[in-house]
């Protein structure tokens, strides 16, 4: 039986396409934890990503995407729901999806609009209790890590990236010729296996199809890794998870490199099996209408301030690779990159903008339909973004403003709440917290008034944190230095 979250689905998309035009294919190829410069297309001189690196030539590559919230699960709400965590999530069970959010998830109204759905791979969205994913797709299988190698029937093992692609070639091959569709591929990569320290395919498993890449290169130190970096933090973000994890496989050079390599392997790996299915779509002559999407979920310290993972609000945290290459594109168009600030909130909107259905009121991006295509738009678009992050508390619980010039931040469980003002005319690195300085007074009290607009038009402060549900981190000075010493 139907869970009842799958009636939300009735009646929510009206088709409005020409009736000569055929509605073009998605193919949304979604990593985890891909920092922005990681693909030889965006400048890399290690990483090579040569499928990816085609569509960029052959599309449009937007070298400003950022992130809402920069963790796996909340960016893939933000993503499905079309709205920023603040108003997707229950406020009292941070960072669980409210369900009537759910009713507005981009797959659901793409198959209410006639599009044949599939999802493979990462799913990971907090959902409330008796929401089943699978009841939202035509086709659906959760594909997690932990571990990242299968053992198949045969007794031989595979890799999770291969099996999502797997899976996504069987989908295009059973694809009726009549029909729309639109394929979620969700790789668990680039994530570090959590439970598996061992430098190496310990921590970042690669698939096969990459072995021995990148052995015979030397892996230059994290450009914001000078100590004085992390040193310069307060407190709460030097005991953060952050500082945890960078123990966990960044604090020796050896393990440094050994580590950058494998993370280097996972995302050459997607690329390997992405140029599979791509194959695969050639052969089942639907390469020519169907637009192929590629982002990641959030960004990756790799080093930088003495950091790992994502979680807080500096650039290598929220901003991401993205990637269209829309086939219909005129030759003309191809192989731009477009600087203008745009959002994983966005992707929705322009999915659904593509179908031709009707874009849900509750929606809050905005469709890339047009810069895409090299039309401009017909409002000016955003010079500055609201960001967040809601659970991790109280060390990572934070919400802020990125604009052209200034990025302001303030940690608002600290007590009192702390601040962050950066001037990225002078600072592009944000290595300089001017909230104290009398001569940025004027702007830290328009960006403070521009965060407060923003987070209430998105719902407002949050719940006191003994009401809201959020996970708690506790600091584990201890812990770490001692899991550090363990994997030398």
């Amino acid at each position: 039986m139907k869970s009842v979250f799958a009636l939300f689905s009735l009646g929510l998309a009206a088709v409005s396409m020409a009736a000569d035009q055929p509605r073009p294919n998605i193919l949304f190829l979604f990593a985890d934890d891909q920092r922005f410069d990681t693909q030889s297309c965006a400048g890399h001189p290690i990483v090579q990503t040569p499928t990816v690196d085609h569509l960029a030539a052959e599309g449009v590559r937007f070298s400003n995407a950022h992130v809402t919230t920069p963790v796996c699960w909340v960016s893939r709400a933000v993503v499905l729901t079309g709205q920023w965590a603040r108003s997707h999530s229950q406020r009292d069970a941070i960072p669980t999806v409210k369900p009537e959010a759910l009713a507005t998830m981009f797959p659901v109204l793409l198959r209410s609009a006639g599009y044949r759905t599939g999802h493979f791979g990462k799913w990971h969205m907090i959902s409330p209790q008796g929401f089943k994913p699978q009841d939202q797709y035509d086709e659906y299988e959760a594909i997690g890590r932990n571990p990242y190698f299968k053992t198949m029937p045969d007794g031989t093992k595979r890799h999770e990236t291969d099996l999502v692609c797997d899976k996504g070639i069987e989908f295009i091959k059973s694809q009726p010729k009549d029909k729309p569709f639109a394929l979620n591929l969700w790789f668990n990569a680039a994530h570090a296996e959590d439970n598996d320290h061992r430098p190496g395919i310990g921590l970042y498993p690669w698939p096969q199809s990459v072995d021995g890449m990148y052995e015979d290169r030397s892996i230059p130190p994290a450009r914001l890794g000078d100590p004085a970096i992390y040193e310069a933090h307060p407190q709460f973000l030097k005991d953060s998870i952050n500082r945890e994890r960078w123990y966990w496989g960044y604090d020796t050079p050896e393990k440094f490199e050994t580590n950058l390599r494998a993370y280097y392997r996972m995302i050459s790996g997607i690329d390997k099996a992405v140029a599979r299915v791509l194959a695969a779509l050639e052969e089942a002559g639907l390469a020519d209408n169907t637009i192929i999407v590629y982002s990641g979920d959030n960004g990756y310290y790799l080093g930088d301030r003495g950091f790992q993972g994502k979680w807080s609000h500096y650039e290598e945290s929220l901003r991401v690779p993205m990637i269209v290459y829309d086939p219909r594109l005129p030759k003309e168009q191809r192989g731009r990159v477009v600087d203008d600030l745009v959002l994983n909130v966005d992707l929705p909107a322009t999915f659904i903008d593509w179908a031709g259905a009707k874009r849900p009121d509750a929606y809050q991006g905005r469709s890339l339909a047009t810069l895409i295509e090299g039309k401009g738009s017909d409002k000016p678009w955003r010079d500055h973004y609201f960001c967040e992050h809601l659970d991790l508390a109280p060390t990572l619980t934070w919400e802020g403003i990125r604009g052209q010039r200034y990025v302001y931040a303030r940690y608002f469980d600290q007590k009192p709440a702390f601040e962050f003002l950066h001037d990225l005319e002078s600072d592009r690195d944000e290595l300089k917290n001017v909230a104290a300085d009398p001569a940025h007074a004027e702007a830290l009290k328009k960006m403070r008034a521009l965060c407060d607009a923003e987070m209430n038009a998105r719902g407002g402060p949050m719940l006191p944190l003994d009401q809201r549900g959020a996970r708690k981190f506790t600091p584990n000075k201890k812990g770490a230095a001692k899991k550090a010493k363990a994997t030398k």
